[in-house]
């Protein structure tokens, strides 16, 4: 299916691997011009390279922490118009709720709250004018089904997932869709480090912890981002403008609701 975004502009954040990295690939193979910001300059310009490599398509690497006022105007110097907007920031640390600080609530909002927000403000009239705009927000499986030991991530995903409901539906009828991406398990540093968290407080391996939650996932295996990425960008195609104000799981049927 050719998904209508060639030659659309995309910015996607956290893109120098995991989930974010998947979602730049799958866009740079739909023929996107994708700028990817991530914090390692290195890492980010080596994975323009390769992304460029594998699609031929523009691939345009920001070193910048994304959750900085800083790191967002150079973001969007480099892509000042974006068609596409994949918000992405890596996830608070776990914790049990009795030993968060109000530091790192503050933080955990700015990451996965505010910073997704600041760049929904600075980019959705552009997208409303040219009357096209995808905007995919990735959060967690933890919007739909919160895990204990994530506390700071359950409350700023939360918030930001309600903060949208309202706009995607306010900005519809411009052709300007906003989702959000629910990962449950999938290959990331980011799961990594859960899974080790969670095994040391039960006192087993990383490997017992990752077949214990495997056992849990109807389908039997931990996600690959690159399927996550394809989920993706459909959901910045132009076949995908009727569907917004969506939190959409992607965890292999690990979630056992109906809603």
């Amino acid at each position: 299916m050719d998904l209508g975004i060639r030659g659309k502009s995309a910015l996607v954040c956290g893109a120098s691997k995991g989930l974010g990295r998947g979602c730049a690939e799958s866009l740079a193979r739909e023929g996107c011009i994708v700028t990817i910001v991530a914090r390692g300059r290195a890492q980010v310009e080596q994975a323009a390279k390769d992304i460029a490599a594998m699609s031929g398509a523009s691939v345009i690497p920001v070193a910048a922490d994304i959750t900085t006022p800083e790191g967002r105007a150079a973001a969007l110097a480099a892509c000042p118009d974006p068609d596409i907007l994949v918000t992405n920031a890596g996830g608070p640390p776990p914790g049990h709720y009795r030993d968060l600080t109000r530091e790192q609530w503050l933080a955990a909002l700015n990451a996965n709250m505010l910073t997704p927000i600041d760049l929904i403000q600075a980019t959705i009239d552009g997208m409303i004018a040219r009357r096209f705009g995808r905007i995919v927000n990735i959060t967690s499986s933890t919007v739909k089904a919160p895990i204990e030991i994530l506390g700071l991530s359950n409350g700023a995903r939360a918030g930001l997932t309600g903060f949208v409901a309202g706009v995607a539906r306010s900005v519809a009828k411009h052709n300007v869709t906003i989702n959000g991406l629910l990962p449950g398990f999938f290959d990331t540093d980011r799961i990594r480090s859960v899974l080790k968290a969670s095994a040391a407080a039960k006192s087993a391996s990383v490997n017992d912890e990752l077949s214990e939650r495997t056992r849990g996932i109807p389908a039997g295996r931990i996600g690959d981002p690159a399927e996550f990425g394809e989920a993706c960008a459909f959901l910045c195609s132009a076949q995908a403008g009727y569907i917004t104000g969506q939190n959409i799981l992607i965890d292999g049927g690990a979630y056992p609701g109906t809603l």
